[in-house]
């Protein structure tokens, strides 16, 4: 089972699981997380979960927080 995290416009986001089993959770400052209130597409592929967060939440986006970025290598950018 593999982790993905990742800083959309400001809010941690954590997407566990493999492709077709995705789990997604909010990370907390203090290491905790929760699960979110969304789900990833069972036909997202690793490489898009990125991509797909970025659009699910560009409304999100402000003039300081404008990009979704994975957490850890390798980086993406959308």
């Amino acid at each position: 089972m593999q982790e993905f995290r990742f800083n959309v416009f400001g809010t941690l986001i954590a997407v566990r699981g493999t492709p077709g089993a995705w789990r997604a959770f909010y990370l907390g400052a203090e290491g905790k997380r929760r699960p979110a209130d969304f789900i990833v597409p069972d036909d997202i592929q690793a490489e898009a979960l990125c991509v797909y967060l970025a659009d699910l939440f560009h409304e999100e986006a402000t003039p300081r927080n404008h990009t979704a970025t994975r957490i850890g290598p390798p980086a993406c950018g959308a």
